[in-house]
């Protein structure tokens, strides 16, 4: 008789469940102040809980396909409508549904590296291999390498994913280097999950009708607010999102978010204020923090500020315990480049962000 591990598809065995240590710090003590995992510190709008206490009442029943959000989605993106709409619980099951749609053990995903967790997992998952394009760093830059994903492509390459603004460098990668990579006619995505904070003047979906393999991702996790709602979409050619779609699990994004996520995309005065106060906390903090000698800054078109503290001769782990003594919980970054000084700060209310601020500067003035 067989063992129950020798059941499990060999790509999986060894993969843990994923947990985000400093979320569930944040929930253990509620004390702590949450700087760290790119959330949006204002509650909703007054619009949206009126929605969440409307369809709470009739949570009894199941959910539609979403057609009316959806085709508020496409107006608000200039889409044709609904059918090039997909949604998702949240962008991370969107990407797995993406994933899901491309992917054969073996088959190769190509993301530009640091960015965001979620396409290395859900890849993993499926038995991909994950080819990471390192960004290039220097002059106190972290700039986007399209020469070497293009490189980076063989026969396998199935998907090339790469988010703007980057996630945790927060820059944009120019328009002429997407048109370059999605002229390659492999299936092209692009994370605009902060895409609000700077408008959608920089966003990639005037690309989809140019290109059938453009596929575009946005949250209302960020500027909207709604992380614990977990609602996201996919723009994209109504046939490729047609096919996509197919992997879709039944009533996977409930009444509650649904309808709360059409009341924010109704309310562009939250928004508005939001995205403000964002831009504001960015440059006073990134205007505070940028007075310490040596400290290195990755300026921000998200809710959130990379920072390399080794030309200050500090370690990133070392301010980030530093600060959680402070109250504070901030983002600890993987060593690379050669330096152990990154760490990243989420942007907070305006107390929170002076907390952060004075808490970097004491320590790194010690």
């Amino acid at each position: 008789m067989k063992k129950m591990e020798e059941y499990f598809v060999p790509w999986l065995k060894g993969i843990k469940m994923y947990i985000s240590p400093h979320i569930e710090l944040a929930w253990e003590d509620k004390k702590l102040h949450r700087l760290m995992s790119n959330e949006n510190p204002h509650a909703p709008s007054e619009k949206v809980l009126a929605a969440i206490n409307k369809y709470a009442k009739i949570a009894n029943r199941y959910a539609d396909q979403g057609t009316v959000v959806r085709t508020k989605i496409a107006e608000i993106n200039g889409m044709d409508g609904p059918e090039n709409v997909m949604i998702g619980n949240g962008t991370s099951e969107v990407y797995d549904m993406m994933w899901r749609s491309f992917l054969e053990p073996g088959d190769e995903l190509i993301q530009h590296t640091p960015c965001f967790g979620i396409y290395k997992l859900r890849c993993a998952v499926l038995g991909g291999k994950l080819v990471s394009v390192p960004m290039i760093y220097e002059n106190g830059k972290l700039l986007f390498d399209t020469d070497a994903i293009i490189k980076a492509v063989t026969p396998r390459t199935k998907v090339i994913v790469i988010a703007n603004p980057n996630n945790p460098t927060g820059n944009f990668m120019a328009e002429t280097d997407f048109r370059r990579i999605a002229d390659l006619g492999i299936p092209f995505v692009v994370d605009e999950a902060y895409l609000e904070y700077s408008g959608s003047a920089k966003s990639m979906v005037k690309l989809i009708k140019g290109y059938k393999n453009m596929l575009v991702t946005r949250t209302l996790s960020k500027a909207y607010g709604l992380a614990g709602l977990r609602f996201g979409y996919m723009l994209g050619n109504k046939d490729v999102v047609a096919q996509i779609s197919a992997t879709l699990i039944p009533w996977n994004v409930g009444t509650i978010p649904m309808w709360a996520a059409l009341a924010a995309l109704e309310d562009p005065e939250g928004l508005a204020m939001r995205v403000k106060f964002n831009n504001e906390q960015i440059e006073y903090i990134e205007g505070e923090l940028g007075a310490i000698p040596g400290m290195t800054i990755f300026h921000s078109h998200g809710n959130y500020i990379l920072f390399d503290a080794k030309g200050a001769g500090k370690k990133g782990d070392d301010i980030v315990a530093y600060a959680q003594g402070k109250g504070l919980i901030l983002r600890p970054q993987n060593g690379m480049y050669g330096s152990d000084g990154f760490f990243r700060i989420t942007i907070g209310t305006e107390e929170e962000n002076r907390m952060a601020v004075e808490a970097v500067k004491e320590f790194c003035a010690r």
